[in-house]
């Protein structure tokens, strides 16, 4: 049977390992902590979430050359900052032949590049295997077996297919699209205006202000994402508005959490010091200033929460600020 490793055991990590793990299918978890490897091993259960139990079919390891030797196909489930130190340390491990399935939200900070070039520049072979699998989904609830619908994005069809057929259950349905670089950017995109939208929710403002918030926010995303080459029908589907609005919505959101005690008056270093998990959205909050300069593309929400997280602006203003602007068409 092929050896399928996930790089990372993160909750999302966990989640979509649970998945094939019931599924018979056996896989290896690494993760850097050996600490972490050990409590793993010992009660087959998360360390960040405890109700994931793990069935006895997955092994987990801190060696990564352990992982990564003879993975047809490796799940790259870390951060997406810790992309290209991740892929630098198991490249020489891997085979030509593998998959690697990217599953992180993103931007590279230093670079600008997604998790797809990253992990491309990083291996220097341009005809490597890469899709990403993404779309709106809380591993909490994947956990608890509710219906979920993901994408799994290439510009290989045959081997998105591959990974759409592994992950696809009765309670996880898997779509394939071409536009890799649409999925990466939607998903990515949405943390910034998920954290908006938890600054809304922390202020106090209602149902009004939310809707207003997540339609330009849509547009602000579709904007850059076609700007950069993405397809406009992208960001109208699963990866885009789909994940845009679990995101802004749900109370699992790490980065609509994060605008949410922005909005209640706390600072940005004391709420991530307090977190256990990554809210991607900080980070990419800065790379999307940078890429709508760089493309010229209006991002005014965008460039607000920009100013909220790292210039101390104060979240009211900026928001009215917002609205007195110049009066457009739609």
């Amino acid at each position: 049977m092929k050896k399928i490793s996930f790089l990372g055991c993160g909750s999302w990590g966990g989640a979509l390992g649970l998945v094939l793990s019931k599924q018979g299918v056996p896989i290896t978890i690494w993760h850097r902590n050996q600490k972490i490897i050990d409590s793993l091993a010992l009660n087959n259960s998360h360390y960040l979430l405890p109700s994931l139990k793990f069935p006895k079919n997955v092994q987990f390891t801190s060696s990564i050359e352990e992982a990564v030797h003879k993975a047809e196909i490796i799940i790259l489930s870390t951060p997406s900052q810790a992309i290209r130190t991740i892929i630098k340390s198991c490249k020489k491990y891997m085979n030509e032949t593998s998959i690697i399935v990217n599953v992180a939200k993103g931007i590279e900070t230093d670079t600008l590049m997604t998790a797809s070039e990253v992990i491309k520049d990083v291996i220097g072979n341009k005809s490597i295997n890469i899709v990403t699998l993404s779309g709106p989904s809380h591993a909490e609830e994947v956990i608890k077996g509710y219906p979920t619908a993901l994408v799994a994005a290439s510009s290989n069809f045959k081997i998105s297919a591959k990974i759409q057929k592994l992950f696809s259950n009765e309670k996880l349905r898997v779509y394939v699209n071409d536009d890799i670089r649409g999925v990466e950017l939607g998903g990515s995109l949405k943390n910034v205006i998920a954290i908006a939208s938890g600054i809304v929710e922390g202020i106090g403002y209602a149902d009004n202000t939310k809707a207003a918030l997540v339609t330009r926010g849509l547009a602000e995303i579709a904007r850059l994402g076609r700007a950069m080459g993405g397809l406009n029908k992208t960001f109208s589907g699963l990866s885009g508005i789909g994940d845009l609005m679990v995101t802004c919505y749900s109370k699992y959101s790490r980065n609509r959490f994060v605008g949410e005690e922005i909005g209640l008056g706390n600072k940005l270093e004391s709420v991530l010091d307090g977190m256990t998990m990554v809210a991607e959205g900080v980070k990419t909050t800065e790379s999307v200033y940078r890429l709508s300069k760089n493309y010229t593309v209006p991002m005014p929400i965008s460039h607000a929460v920009y100013n909220i997280l790292f210039k101390n602006k104060n979240p009211k203003i900026a928001i009215e600020e917002l609205m007195l602007r110049e009066l457009i068409e739609e």
